[in-house]
């Protein structure tokens, strides 16, 4: 097992985690209770407090973890070479066009099998 995957959590995660969705259950119930109150208020009271408890849970192992995973996963996305818009038209429409064969192919099957099974019981199809 490598090091990184050792739970390396204090007892202080729990409260952190514990006030995190504390934090979230205040957006919550105060979007319920301030809802006669302006759009935009609520709005910013539940971005705030969104944002306090990502910072919080950030600052836990699992949230760092996190932190750095989505870091090196960012990383990861840049070294990936896009398709051009050329080479995305062309791709989607030989799907398309296999699509629509192997349908036709389907179709023409269960035709025949309907065509068959109607020459041994005499219903038709």
């Amino acid at each position: 097992m490598s090091d990184s995957a050792v739970n390396t959590s204090s007892p202080m995660d729990l409260v952190k985690w514990v006030v995190v969705v504390g934090l979230l259950a205040t957006a919550i119930g105060g979007n319920l209770y301030f809802g006669s109150e302006s759009v935009l208020y609520r709005a910013v009271g539940v971005v705030v407090l969104i944002i306090a408890a990502l910072g919080l849970a950030s600052t836990t192992a699992k949230g760092s973890a996190f932190v750095s995973f989505a870091q090196e996963s960012r990383t990861e996305v840049r070294k990936v070479v896009w398709p051009s818009r050329q080479e995305a038209t062309q791709t989607t429409l030989i799907v398309l066009a296999a699509t629509a064969i192997v349908a036709l192919f389907l179709w023409l099957l269960d035709q025949l099998i309907v065509w068959f099974i109607g020459l041994f019981t005499g219903i038709g199809g």
